[in-house]
């Protein structure tokens, strides 16, 4: 099935087309009428595509402490973007190759030993973070392009948008599954990956491009400043609560999913940025799931105590 499809069978789900309005849908009594316009829709699921690729690559990053990198990568496809939009060709070919490139400087960079890791991304960071906005600084529009690159529009999101979302998410799952046990080796211990023949250096270089497909497959929705968010946040707070990989995964895809729903949500009722409440939601569950857990870790420790004679 289509995407075309996908969105038009979503009508019976959300009620839109029926006598009743929204009412007569499956959730309509639960207060989600917001979805029932054709481009809400739409924008639910450009935001759950983007949710479950920054969720599955995100928590690889997380457990390799490789945050940095992932903003870093956020914001490199920046020129690719601009270069697209001022010469007008498909902006996801662009980021694509952006995002590659970058991809790339970084692994050279970092078999530097003149350079540490961390100065190297930083710079990198800015220095594309720059040309891309000297390149959109030539347009005619630069405020509102700009903007655009930086936030995305998710309630503008097209069919095709959709379509090239959902292959890239379907590349990020799939190669993520294919290459779970050298990841999953490389995330903890590289020394011994290589020893059992793993070959580290290869799958870190395919950990980039992935991350790459998954950024670009979200930039259209919430855009490059933003998918941080969803690509960190979910991941992290998935963190607090599992410990096992392919689990926190799930559990991240969850925390994605709820984060953009209640974000699309807060931006229909209240007329604030898609793109930014989803990220601020995201965000906004990891300090509540934070204080809560140590909230029933620090009562847990009160009880045995008074237990204890």
């Amino acid at each position: 099935m289509g995407a075309v499809g996908v969105v038009g069978g979503l009508g019976p789900l959300f009620g839109a087309g029926g006598p009743g309005g929204f009412g007569s849908g499956v959730f309509g009594g639960i207060g989600l009428e917001a979805f029932e316009p054709e481009f809400m829709q739409r924008a639910l699921l450009a935001g759950l595509v983007a949710a479950v690729a920054c969720s599955v690559v995100g928590t690889w990053i997380v457990l390799r402490g490789l945050t940095f990198l992932g903003d870093a990568l956020a914001h490199g496809v920046l020129p690719g973007l601009a270069l697209a939009t001022t010469w007008g060709f498909n902006p996801v070919l662009g980021a694509l190759a952006s995002a590659l490139v970058m991809s790339g400087a970084v692994t050279v960079v970092g078999r530097r030993a003149a350079v540490r890791d961390d100065v190297g991304i930083g710079l990198l960071f800015v220095g594309m973070l720059a040309l891309g906005v000297i390149i959109v600084s030539r347009s005619a529009n630069f405020t509102r392009d700009l903007s655009s690159l930086l936030f995305g529009d998710v309630l503008a999101v097209t069919v095709g948008d959709l379509r090239t979302q959902a292959v890239a998410a379907a590349a990020v799952v799939a190669v993520t599954v294919a290459l779970h046990r050298p990841f999953l080796a490389l995330a903890f211990d590289a020394d011994k990956a290589r020893t059992l023949g793993m070959r580290p250096a290869l799958a870190h270089a395919a950990m980039l491009v992935v991350l790459a497909v998954a950024i670009v497959a979200s930039f259209s929705a919430i855009g490059t400043l933003l998918v941080f968010g969803l690509l960190i946040g979910p991941p992290a707070t998935a963190g607090l609560v599992v410990r096992r990989v392919p689990t926190r995964m799930l559990v991240a895809v969850g925390f994605g999913a709820s984060a953009v729903v209640i974000g699309l949500l807060v931006s229909f009722h209240h007329g604030t940025a898609g793109g930014a409440s989803i990220a601020a939601v995201a965000v906004g569950q990891f300090f509540a799931v934070l204080v809560l857990r140590d909230s029933l870790v620090a009562l847990r420790y009160r009880r045995a105590v008074t237990v204890t004679p």
